[in-house]
């Protein structure tokens, strides 16, 4: 094992028990370029650094680049593998705002990743070994698989995600509690596919849940997929993440937050996202090594993230009219939350052709075609309605975040009538 990984382990200390085997090995080269080019900062003649500079002093930049982007032309430059400083200090204030209860609790700074997937990723590859199993409710995002399943080997459990239109925490608890083997629970609120949020209620359920298993011994790295965080449409839907919930809750519990501009900030194409780690009795110098192996994991992909994207997010976090923009645009949304519930509540013959799923917040809401399978209807609707849906365990998710006020109608009465021209065509 490399030095620099030993000593961050050493520095770690028990917390080190929760990493994977490429967690272990996992480091950020201080001594090596970046060590050393951070050594020559400052230095009044510099040559240690892969850029290139004009006669100036400033980047070497283009025209057909530099007049393209109206900002100074530094956001063509390295942003460095934790990511632009100023960045990160002004995302942790805002998740301080907009999360109170994480005022007064010791966590690493966030490190900017390329969005949450590349978060996920990093997260796999800092915690999940193929002797462990991820848990989550049978009502997910695919990708999970796909990064924890086939890349880091994990094996994967699925429990009851709704009961009586609840969120079924006792299936989650049973889940962690199957075997005595570490666990990677990801937690997705408001969720994808169903865009459900945990009511406060369920909120404390969940954690309930999850501290009666760490209690029982089982090492649990809970990761808090926030990306749609803050977009909830209804009263008692608990607002705030619940990262230091489990970051306060229970010694063989990490609490790992990714979150990000994606969603929130409706800029997909940006890809700046957040890794952020948190746990009971963590120091500040096991934080900091944590937020190195993370460092190490994006250098070791991506080398960094965007500088364009995250100097554009900076200057839009300063802007004075940020949060007004920001309110407008979930008004958007939430409007059209509240026209489905209401044809739904006009409509209630659709209830012979298929169940809506709980649904509170987020981009998405699903529905469970009744008597005829989900596949079938989402290939009909294509083929007969020109509509496009996507279908994920069982159901039909609709995006009603792409969907106009005047078209929302038609897409449920489309979703209706494909399912009952299957079901005539079955003679059911």
């Amino acid at each position: 094992m490399q030095e620099s990984a030993r000593k961050l382990n050493e520095a770690l200390g028990p917390a080190a028990e929760f990493l994977s085997a490429i967690g272990k090995r996992m480091y950020f080269p201080y001594g090596g370029i970046l060590g050393q080019g951070a050594e020559a900062k400052g230095a009044e003649i510099n040559a240690t650094i892969g850029q290139a500079f004009e006669e100036d002093g400033s980047a070497l930049v283009m025209d057909a680049f530099k007049t393209r982007v109206n900002m100074d032309k530094s956001v063509f430059l390295y942003a460095g593998s934790f990511g632009l400083p100023a960045l990160r200090e002004k995302w942790m204030q805002m998740e301080l705002e907009k999360n109170p209860s994480m005022r007064g609790l010791l966590c690493s700074r966030p490190v900017v990743t390329n969005a949450i997937t590349h978060g996920l990723r990093v997260a796999a590859e800092l915690f999940a070994d193929p002797a462990d199993t991820l848990v989550t409710p049978d009502l997910f995002w695919d990708n999970y698989e796909l990064i924890f399943g086939e890349v880091a080997g994990c094996r994967i459990s699925h429990f009851n995600t709704f009961k009586d239109g609840r969120f079924d925490a006792a299936a989650l608890k049973a889940a962690l509690l199957a075997d005595r083997s570490k666990k990677i629970l990801i937690l997705n609120f408001p969720n994808n596919p169903t865009g459900y949020t945990a009511t406060n209620e369920d909120a404390a359920a969940i954690v309930e849940a999850v501290k009666e298993a760490a209690q029982e011994g089982v090492k649990i790295v809970v990761v808090l997929d926030d990306a749609y965080f803050g977009l909830v449409y209804e009263e008692g839907v608990h607002c705030e993440s619940l990262f230091a919930d489990f970051a306060r809750l229970d010694e063989n519990i990490i609490a790992v937050k990714l979150d990000g501009t994606t969603k929130e900030d409706y800029v997909w194409g940006l890809r700046v996202g957040f890794i952020t780690f948190a746990f009971k009795g963590a120091t500040e110098a096991q934080l900091k090594a944590l937020e190195a192996k993370a460092a190490g994991d994006v250098r070791s992909g991506v080398s960094n993230i965007s500088s364009l994207g995250q100097h554009l997010a900076t200057a839009a976090f300063a802007d004075p009219a940020y949060a007004t923009q920001k309110r407008q645009k979930y008004e958007v949304l939430a409007s059209r939350y509240h026209l489905i519930r209401r044809i739904l509540a006009e409509n209630p013959r659709y209830a012979e052709f298929f169940e809506v799923m709980p649904f509170n917040s987020g981009y998405f809401m699903c529905v469970k075609p009744i008597g005829v399978d989900a596949e079938a209807v989402r290939r009909h609707l294509i083929e007969k309605y020109s509509t496009g849906t996507i279908v994920l365990s069982g159901l039909i998710r609709l995006a009603f975040s792409t969907i106009p006020h005047d078209v929302l109608p038609r897409l449920f009465e489309n979703v209706a009538s494909a399912i009952r021209d299957l079901k005539t065509a079955r003679g059911i």
